[in-house]
C-alpha cells in the first residue's frame, strides 16, 4: 500500500497532537503530582507511536516508545518526577517536531537518531540518568552545497543550465547571491522574506538552496544562495540586500557560459526579448523538467500542509444549503427570461443569496488566533529559564477568528515583540523588588475583534521604554539634530524604534533589546494592511498594539473617482467623508492642511502622488470632496473628484511586475469589467 497518499493526514494530526503535548507539558511542570496531566501525555505518546509505527517511520516510533515506557513509570509511582526529566521531555518534545517538519517537507524522517535523548529517557527508566538534562536536540544540518567546477556554490542539473542558457543568450544578467546573517539574528525567515522581495522586485529567482520552503520554515542555518535571472545590475543587489539589516555579508557572483558548459558570444539583445524570457522563464520555451526532478517537487509540494484548514460541518452544510438555493435561483431566472419576463424579486432574492455564501465562506476560512498564541507559553518559559526570570505569560481571547493567509503571517511579529519583552522589558526578580513591583512579571497577549479588524496587544508590566535615551540614540547617530528631536513628540520619537538598524540596546544579546528588528514587524504588518502602534510609560511598562483586517480576499471599500481614473479605499481605513471650499486649504510648514473641529488634518492630492493628469482643477470646483482616513490616530484628507459609493470588492494581486509599485495595495475588478486599482493608505497617509 501507497502510503504517501496519508502524509497529509499524518503531518496535520501529528502537529495537532505536539501542540497538544507542548501545553500538558507546561501544565506538568507547574504541578507534577497531577496524574490526569501525565495520563494524558501518556495518551498522546501512545497515540503518535501508533501513528508513526504505521507510516513506516521508525526512528519517530522508537523515540515515543522509549518516551511512553517513562511516562508508564511515572504515572505507575515506580520513578519520582524531577525538574531534570521535564526538561529531558522537552527535548523529547522537540525532536518529534524536527521529524514530523523534515517528514511534511521530504516525506522521509531524515537521518536523525536522537539517540542522546533515547540514552537519556533510558537512563531514568534503569536510575542512571545524568544530573543535566539532555542535549537539545538538533535538526540535521543543510549539507554544504558542493562547488561547481569549482566556481559556484549551488549545482546546477541540466534544466537549470538550459533555462540559464536561453537567459544568457537573450542579453540578461544571471547572479549566483550568498547571503549569509549575522549569527545573532533573530527571525531569519522574517529577514529572508525582505530578501526574497528585493530579489523578486529585481528579478526572477530561479533556484534556491536550501529550498525556498525550507527558508519560509526556518529551516536553515544562517546563510542561503539563490541563483537570480535579471536585467539589473550586480551593483544593485549588492547595495539593496546590504542594507537590510543584522546581514553580516553579500556575495553576488555573476554566472557566464563558462560556468554552465557552453560556449558563445552573448548578443545585444532587445528589451522585449529579455522581459519576454524574464516572464516565461519558469513556464515554456524551455525543455521539459527531468521526470524524477518533477515527481520531487510535486511530492514536495503535496507534502505542504501549512495551507489547510480544518472546518467545522455545520459550517459546510450552511454553505450547502445556500449553494442548493443558488441553483433554485438560476433556474428561475432562466425559466423567466425564455418566457420574456423580468423578475425583479428573483434579482433581490439572489443579491441576499450571493452574500449570506460570500459570509458562509468567509467563516470557512476563518481560523482561530489560538493556532498561533498555543506556541508562545513554552517560548516564554524557555526564555525565562534562559534569562533567570520569573515571567508568567496571560492569554486571552484565543478564540478570535482570523482568515487563514493573515494567521500564517502574523506568527513572527509577535515571536519577536514577545521574546523583546521578555528579555529588554521584564526586569529582573531583584529589580522588581526593589521598584515595589511582584517579583514575577507579567506579559499578557490579547486579541478581540473591533469592526472589521483584529486588535492583537502584547502588554507588559516591565520597565517600559525610555524615550529620553531613545531621543539621545537619534542625535547619536546622526539621524536628526538635537533641536529637531526635542521637538517630536514622544510618539513619534517611538515610531524611530521601527527605523531599519535602529537599536537602543548596550549590548547585543542572543535576544537582542527592544527596537532591533521592529522594522521587519513593521514590514510584515503593514504588508498584510495592518498597523503597529506603542504606548508606553517608563517604569510601568509597554503595550504594542497590531490591528489587521479580518481578511484579505474580500473587503468593503469606497470607490471614487480621480480624473477619468476609478479607485477603491478600503472602509475600514476611512474615518468621514467631508467637503471644503478651496480657500479653506491652508499651509503650515509648507504642508497643505484643513481644519476639522479644531484638528489641523494634513491634505493628500492623490492626482499629484498617482500621476492622473485629467483631474479637476480647484478652482473649476465649488466644493472639494475629501475622504479623511484614519492611520493609527493620525488622520490624512485624501482629495478626489467624486464619490462612486461603496461597493464589496475582491481582492486581487497586480503580480510580480509591479509588486514594486508604491502606494497601490491590490487591484479589483469592477461589474462592468474594469479593473480599479486599491489604494494602500499606510503609505499615502501622512
Amino acid at each position: 500500500m501507497d502510503m504517501n497518499q496519508y502524509l497529509d493526514i499524518f503531518t496535520e494530526e501529528a502537529r495537532e497532537h505536539l501542540q497538544h503535548l507542548n501545553s500538558s507539558l507546561l501544565e506538568l511542570e507547574k504541578n507534577n503530582r497531577d496524574k490526569g496531566v501525565l495520563n494524558e501525555i501518556f495518551r498522546v505518546a501512545h497515540t503518535l507511536k501508533g501513528m508513526a509505527g504505521t507510516m513506516g517511520f521508525t526512528k519517530m516510533q522508537k523515540l515515543t516508545h522509549v518516551m511512553e515506557d517513562v511516562l508508564d513509570a511515572l504515572r505507575n509511582d515506580r520513578i519520582e518526577i524531577v525538574p531534570s526529566m521535564v526538561d529531558i521531555l522537552f527535548k523529547c518534545l522537540d525532536a518529534l517536531e524536527n521529524y514530523v517538519g523534515t517528514i511534511a517537507v521530504t516525506g522521509q524522517e531524515g537521518n536523525e537518531t536522537n539517540q542522546d535523548i533515547v540514552d537519556a529517557l533510558t537512563g531514568i527508566l534503569s536510575g542512571t540518568a545524568p544530573s543535566q538534562s539532555a542535549a537539545p536536540a538538533v535538526e540535521a544540518e543543510e549539507k554544504p552545497v558542493q562547488n561547481n567546477n569549482g566556481k559556484l556554490r549551488i549545482e546546477l542539473n541540466q534544466y537549470d543550465v538550459n533555462v540559464l542558457r536561453k537567459a544568457i543568450e537573450s542579453g540578461m544578467n544571471v547572479f549566483e547571491i550568498h547571503v549569509v546573517f549575522d549569527k545573532g539574528c533573530l527571525l531569519k525567515a522574517a529577514r529572508a522574506f525582505i530578501v526574497f522581495q528585493i530579489l523578486e522586485r529585481n528579478g526572477e529567482v530561479i533556484k534556491s538552496i536550501p529550498k525556498v520552503e525550507d527558508i519560509e520554515d526556518e529551516r536553515f542555518d544562517f546563510e542561503f544562495t539563490v541563483v537570480v535571472i535579471t536585467q539589473k545590475s550586480k551593483d544593485v543587489f549588492e547595495k539593496e540586500i546590504n542594507a537590510v539589516a543584522e546581514i553580516e555579508r553579500v556575495e553576488v557572483t555573476a554566472i557566464g557560459p563558462e560556468h554552465i558548459g557552453f560556449d558563445m558570444e552573448v548578443s545585444e539583445a532587445k528589451e522585449e526579448v529579455a522581459v519576454a524570457v524574464l516572464e516565461t522563464v519558469n513556464t515554456v520555451e524551455v525543455p521539459t523538467k527531468p521526470k524524477e526532478q518533477e515527481n520531487n517537487e510535486q511530492a514536495a509540494a503535496r507534502k505542504r500542509t501549512g495551507k489547510t484548514v480544518r472546518v467545522d460541518i455545520e459550517r459546510l452544510d450552511i454553505l450547502m444549503n445556500l449553494v442548493s438555493e443558488l441553483i433554485i435561483v438560476k433556474n428561475g431566472l432562466e425559466s423567466n427570461l425564455e418566457n420574456g419576463h423580468a423578475d425583479t424579486e428573483s434579482i433581490e432574492y439572489l443579491e441576499r443569496i450571493t452574500t449570506s455564501i460570500h459570509d458562509a465562506v468567509m467563516k470557512v476560512r476563518m481560523v482561530p488566533v489560538e493556532t498561533v498564541f498555543n506556541r508562545f507559553p513554552r517560548m516564554i518559559r524557555d526564555i525565562a529559564r534562559e534569562l533567570n526570570k520569573d515571567i508568567e505569560l496571560h492569554m486571552s481571547g484565543e478564540e478570535t477568528e482570523l482568515d487563514r493567509t493573515v494567521i500564517d503571517e502574523i506568527g513572527d511579529p509577535l515571536i519577536h515583540i514577545l521574546r523583546n519583552s521578555a528579555d529588554h522589558a521584564i526586569e529582573s526578580r531583584e529589580e522588581r523588588i526593589k521598584a515595589n513591583k511582584p517579583p514575577v512579571g507579567n506579559i499578557y497577549l490579547r486579541a478581540y475583534q473591533d469592526g472589521n479588524n483584529v486588535v492583537i496587544e502584547v502588554e507588559d508590566d516591565g520597565r517600559g521604554i525610555d524615550v529620553n535615551k531613545v531621543r539621545r540614540k537619534i542625535v547619536e547617530k546622526g539621524i536628526e539634530s538635537a533641536d529637531i528631536v526635542n521637538s517630536f513628540s514622544d510618539k513619534e520619537v517611538i515610531d524611530y524604534l521601527f527605523k531599519p538598524s535602529f537599536s537602543t540596546a548596550d549590548k547585543v544579546t542572543d535576544i537582542s533589546g527592544r527596537g532591533v528588528g521592529l522594522d521587519v514587524v513593521k514590514t510584515k504588518i503593514e504588508a498584510l494592511g495592518g498597523i503597529v502602534e506603542v504606548e508606553t510609560e517608563w517604569g510601568k511598562g509597554t503595550k504594542f498594539s497590531i490591528r489587521i483586517p479580518l481578511t484579505l480576499a474580500i473587503i468593503q471599500a469606497l470607490m471614487v473617482e480621480i480624473g477619468s481614473e476609478k479607485y477603491a479605499i478600503p472602509l475600514g481605513s476611512i474615518s468621514e467623508i467631508d467637503n471644503f471650499k478651496p480657500e479653506d486649504i491652508k499651509y503650515v510648514r509648507n504642508q497643505e492642511v484643513v481644519f476639522l473641529r479644531d484638528m489641523v488634518i494634513p491634505v493628500v492630492r492623490l492626482d499629484r502622488i498617482l500621476g492622473v493628469t485629467d483631474s479637476i482643477p480647484d478652482e473649476k470646483k465649488k466644493n472639494l470632496t475629501c475622504v479623511i482616513v484614519k492611520k493609527g490616530d493620525k488622520l490624512s484628507a485624501f482629495l478626489v473628484d467624486s464619490l462612486i459609493g461603496q461597493q464589496e470588492i475582491v481582492i486581487k494581486s497586480i503580480g510580480k511586475i509591479l509588486s514594486g509599485v508604491k502606494n497601490i495595495a491590490g487591484a479589483t475588478i469592477l461589474g462592468d469589467g474594469n479593473v480599479a486599482l486599491i489604494l494602500d493608505v499606510n503609505s499615502l497617509a501622512l
